[in-house]
């Protein structure tokens, strides 16, 4: 199984538009120390020829030019990606598909709850039902989205999207608007949970024994953006779990048995971001890489 990163970054990417945090400026000054990152996406194949894009993010045209495995490579048209799966409706995560319009048969995948949030929003009919197929499907239902890959969602601690907060907002609630994905070829295992509120025994559960772990790694601790003088929401708030600090997911995941753990979905205004400083340096030497864009696993 081949894994790519199309998108280490959270909501807005690195550096964001109109941000000037400390981190930000570095991206724009110094990229060899902190590497610019679009937002959340990975691309999964059994066979190098065959994909699966595990969310569509808004930066989507970029990343399928930055990584040649996935340009088209016969006829007029063509795409070697056989299907999409969203693991919750946030922006960065749905918006990409508006740009994957133009006439490509792929299928659609994502719980109903995921699904619903894409087909109540006519903007998306811009992918012609004709063309591209909306499968929804059930959590803990195994399917194969590309032949020779197996996927299971599972429901993970989070919220709905924030353009879908109301008066009736739960954080940390299972459902099925935020899932993980089990992921499975040749007898290997993958874990992408890029959205969760907290690390549960049942989670730990679930992924004990993975070859590989990408997970959840939008803030360092549950107040970076406060201490960055950015914004006012915790990670708690926004529905994720911090890296360090009380209930983080390095100490919560210590002892599950996991080949190799890497964070995605980082935030802005997390430390680890930067190269060689010591928030990087505590999380690697507690066994986590870093995610960045164009990361490549062979399972």
């Amino acid at each position: 199984m081949r894994v790519v990163i199309l998108g280490s970054a959270a909501g807005g990417g690195l550096p964001q538009w109109n941000c000037r945090c400390p981190i930000c400026t570095l991206a724009r000054s110094e990229p060899e120390r902190v590497r610019p990152r679009t937002q959340s996406s990975i691309a999964v194949s059994p066979d190098g020829d065959n994909w699966l894009l595990v969310n569509a993010s808004p930066d989507i045209r970029q990343q399928l030019f930055d990584n040649p495995v996935l340009h088209p490579r016969e006829g007029l048209r063509h795409s070697p990606i056989r299907a999409v799966l969203l693991t919750n409706g946030d922006v960065d995560h749905v918006a990409g598909l508006l740009t994957l319009r133009e006439g490509q048969p792929f299928t659609l995948y994502g719980t109903q709850g995921i699904l619903g949030s894409v087909n109540d929003n006519r903007v998306f009919d811009v992918m012609a039902a004709e063309t591209v197929a909306r499968r929804a499907i059930s959590l803990d239902e195994t399917f194969e989205p590309v032949p020779g890959l197996s996927v299971t969602l599972f429901a993970v601690p989070g919220k709905v999207p924030l353009w879908l907060e109301d008066e009736s907002l739960q954080i940390g609630a299972e459902t099925e608007t935020t899932v993980g994905a089990m992921i499975e070829a040749g007898g290997r295992r993958l874990a992408y949970i890029p959205g969760c509120a907290r690390v549960t025994e049942a989670l730990k559960a679930r992924i004990s024994g993975v070859d590989a772990l990408l997970f959840d790694g939008t803030v360092l601790h549950d107040d970076d953006m406060i201490r960055a003088g950015v914004g006012t929401k915790t990670g708690w708030r926004m529905g994720h779990v911090p890296m360090r600090g009380e209930n983080g997911s390095v100490e919560a995941l210590a002892d599950v048995s996991i080949g190799r753990r890497l964070f995605v979905h980082i935030n802005n205004t997390n430390p680890v971001l930067v190269e060689g400083s010591p928030e990087r340096a505590d999380v690697e030497s507690a066994g986590w890489t870093v995610g960045h864009d164009g990361l490549s696993l062979t399972l």
